[in-house]
């Protein structure tokens, strides 16, 4: 009986030290494509400062009543939710799919998911969604940015939808990750961050407003992207990382268990051994 036990447990160990294999390499994974990802925001910053700058100069010298700026409808919402494609990354996906849930309370949601947690988490739910053309999260580029913000742009003019607003996680460091929802449409501006510099519209206002806000929201849309992109990797190496001290843990636990049953059966057999003597 004590060799069956001991079997068992070196077959755990054995187990055990697999899985410890497997989560130490996605961790170390996750550390390098942490440092790509942060790079990447590194240099998305400056470009969505600058154009968010423009826009607030724009805003300034605007009609107040252009569709960019004032909607008096609130009740149709439009989620543009970035999540990520797999999971074993802590509360990742699942902090920002509920705070969208908590927020769209009462209201007529609809969303754009990116990510195929976020694609399975809102069609299990029945919740409208604009398109699904973007559910693997790791293959969004750019011009795909570009293009989601031109798609939800129209909508919004057509009147399909009355606010836009953007949930993604806020990369605050390796430890700090917030997920957050920020309004795209109407515009949230502040005209005292311009330049206060006078606006010459050519052609028009409205033209002008056409023709820009579809690239800010574009970079907006890049830079929760990689914002997305850098926390995800942040929860998932300081949840790999933690699963590996507890396979280390569980190891030497295990360890002790098989030592101690193997000398178990080894007094046994001196004793039998003794005894028929």
């Amino acid at each position: 009986m004590a060799g069956v036990s001991t079997k068992e447990i070196k077959a755990r160990i054995r187990s055990m030290r697999s899985t410890r294999q497997i989560t130490k390499a996605m961790e170390m994974v996750a550390a390098s494509k942490l440092r790509q990802a942060q790079a990447q925001i590194l240099k998305a910053r400056p470009y969505y400062q600058a154009l968010r700058s423009v826009i607030d100069d724009l805003a300034a010298g605007s009609d107040a009543s252009s569709p960019y700026l004032y909607r008096a409808e609130d009740d149709k919402v439009l989620y543009i939710v970035i999540a990520g494609d797999r999971g074993l990354a802590g509360g990742y996906n699942s902090n920002i799919l509920k705070l969208v849930t908590a927020e769209s309370q009462g209201k007529q949601p609809a969303v754009l998911p990116i990510g195929k947690k976020a694609v399975e988490y809102f069609r299990s739910r029945n919740v409208p969604m604009l398109t699904t053309i973007y559910a693997q999260a790791a293959d969004v580029s750019v011009g795909d940015c570009f293009s989601i913000a031109k798609l939800v742009s129209r909508a919004y003019l057509a009147g399909d939808y009355h606010r836009i607003c953007l949930a993604y996680t806020v990369f605050g460091s390796v430890l700090s990750q917030t997920p957050a929802t920020l309004p795209l449409l109407p515009l949230q501006t502040d005209p005292s961050e311009g330049t206060g510099r006078q606006i010459i519209y050519e052609p028009s206002a409205g033209e002008v407003f056409s023709a820009i806000i579809p690239e800010y929201l574009g970079g907006v849309i890049y830079g929760a992207l990689c914002e997305s992109r850098a926390s995800e990797q942040a929860a998932r190496r300081t949840a790999m990382d933690a699963a590996t001290q507890n396979a280390d843990d569980m190891i030497a636990g295990l360890s002790l268990k098989y030592n101690q049953a193997r000398q178990a059966a080894i007094t046994q057999e001196i004793t039998e051994i003794v005894a028929g003597s």
